[in-house]
């Protein structure tokens, strides 16, 4: 494949993104978890709670920082590497964005900023209102970024002006409450809430397995566990409202994380493991199990889950289709139309499809005169990558299935039958530190990949969404990026190690 300017756009965006994300699970969590242990303190006024919160906020403040560094240049990227993409939604997708960074730059900070040096000027009771603000503000920041993010994968609450060649909002409600936007939202604070449980239980293991900070670390485990086994079963549970909301809005994304080529007979069996072969367009060594994938995806016993070949073909009737709207609307652009209001007004109903006429564009320019051939080609290319996909969306199930079984075995062992000796335990939970964020990152890839080949589904291919900038340009500042985000997260690091080193006990 041909590494040009849209690649080495996309590249820049991804590793942006998913340094960024390294951050955001964590500050998720561990808000609340700060939440959590100062109530006990306010509930039991017992000291120990304060000076573990205030631990925890150490190194709470030390992975924020971080995030809000990162997070910056991913908003501006939308200006500089994909221009036209904000040109042409900038009226629906700026809004959820600029509420996102105020809630970021002002609420979150602001609180931030409260409960680090309010702890002395303000009474246990006002500092712990504080606490839990911050906490909101953290999960309503990523409640924005998400409304942006799920309009992409399903955009409604918008219409096409012929006018102005641009998306314009129609409806903020049904913005804010798209069912994709509101799945994301729950399923990825959940996985946040995930990694901050899981960062405290493995930290506080380590405390336990060198025999410091006792009591800090048990008092830690209790909450970390508790939290974690709540979180991790709920991530299961509102990841199959997210596989639903997928079987209903991106058919083919789901057909492609399930190597699904073919329309199975409803309901449709769930592929365990396999080896896809794009090429030959079949699965190799399936083992399947029957009903659950049509279970997931449809709620039913009755409703079909279309095959990515017959999705192809869905797909080519609407490139079909989009070709006559653009053409309409290109008469119309250039004055040539017979009846300007009627075609206006035609337009207004039936514009849904040109984005995928928009297709076309990557194999020739007069997208009207497109050959039955190049209308398949363009239908094909609706199709992702299978094999990164069907990979990494079973590598996080799995770490999904890992932490529940993990989160049950610590809270029986250490709330239940308080027993914080069993060695291989604790290894376990410390060893498995690093696991959330594979998982996060993958949910990442599985969203963000399954979407291509369009920045925004059904209405704007990525092609057709960059700046037109220099190819240089942007590979220089993707090194440069790289450089910058490596130094920040070594920082994040050292910094993170040092204070865990260091414990509660001596921070006091």
């Amino acid at each position: 494949m041909e590494f040009g300017l849209v690649e080495i756009s996309r590249l820049q965006f991804a590793v942006t993104a998913l340094y960024h994300f390294l951050f955001v699970p964590l500050t998720l969590g561990l808000a609340v978890i700060l939440g959590i242990m100062e109530s006990i303190y306010v509930m039991t006024n017992r000291e120990i709670w304060r000076d573990l919160t205030k631990f925890w906020g150490k190194l709470f403040a030390i992975n924020f920082a971080m995030g809000v560094a990162t997070g910056i240049t991913m908003e501006f990227q939308f200006g500089t590497n994909w221009a036209y993409y904000s040109h042409y939604v900038g009226d629906i997708f700026g809004v959820p964005l600029a509420i996102e960074g105020l809630m970021a730059f002002f609420m979150e900070s602001t609180f931030v900023g409260l409960f680090f040096f309010g702890w002395d000027k303000m009474s246990k009771v006002k500092h712990l209102m504080v606490t839990w603000l911050m906490a909101i503000g953290t999960n309503l920041s990523a409640l924005w970024i998400l409304i942006a993010n799920g309009w992409m994968e399903n955009p409604v609450g918008a219409k096409f002006n012929s006018e102005t060649m641009r998306m314009e909002l129609d409806s903020i409600k049904e913005v804010i409450f798209n069912e994709v936007a509101q799945a994301k939202f729950v399923h990825t604070i959940s996985a946040g809430y995930v990694t901050g449980a899981m960062f405290v239980l493995s930290i506080s293991c380590f405390y336990l397995l060198k025999k410091s900070n006792i009591e800090f670390a048990r008092r830690s485990i209790i909450v970390a566990s508790s939290f974690g086994l709540l979180s991790a079963l709920s991530v299961l549970v509102l990841g199959d409202e997210s596989g639903y909301t997928t079987g209903l809005n991106q058919k083919m994304k789901l057909a492609a994380i399930e190597g699904m080529w073919e329309t199975k007979k409803a309901p449709a069996d769930f592929t365990l493991i396999a080896i896809p072969n794009q090429e030959k367009q079949t699965n190799e060594y399936a083992i399947e199990v029957p009903y659950v994938l049509g279970l997931i995806a449809t709620r039913s016993f009755d409703k079909e889950v279309l095959g990515i070949k017959d999705l192809v073909k869905v797909a080519e009737e609407r490139v079909q289709n989009g070709i006559k709207q653009y053409l309409i609307l290109k008469n119309l652009r250039l004055g040539n139309s017979a009846n300007p209001q009627a075609d206006k007004e035609y337009l207004r109903e039936n514009y849904q499809d040109i984005g995928y006429a928009l297709l076309l564009k990557k194999i020739r320019s007069d997208i009207e005169n497109a050959s039955a051939a190049e209308i398949k080609m363009a239908a094909e290319s609706t199709i992702p990558k299978v094999a990164p996909l069907f990979y990494s969306f079973r590598i996080m199930v799995a770490l999904g299935i890992y932490f529940i079984i993990l989160f049950a075995a610590a809270f029986y062992q250490m709330n239940i039958k308080r027993n914080f000796n069993k060695i291989l335990l604790l290894k376990l939970c410390f060893f498995s530190l690093p696991l959330p964020w594979i998982a996060a990152e993958l949910g990442w890839i599985v969203s963000e990949y399954g979407r291509q080949p369009w920045v925004i589904v059904g209405v704007l291919p990525t092609s057709l969404g960059i700046s037109p900038v220099s190819y240089n340009h942007v590979l220089g500042s993707l090194i440069g990026f790289a450089i910058l985000y490596t130094a920040l997260l070594v920082v994040d690091l050292i910094l993170m190690v040092k204070y865990a080193k260091i414990g509660p006990e001596k921070l006091r």
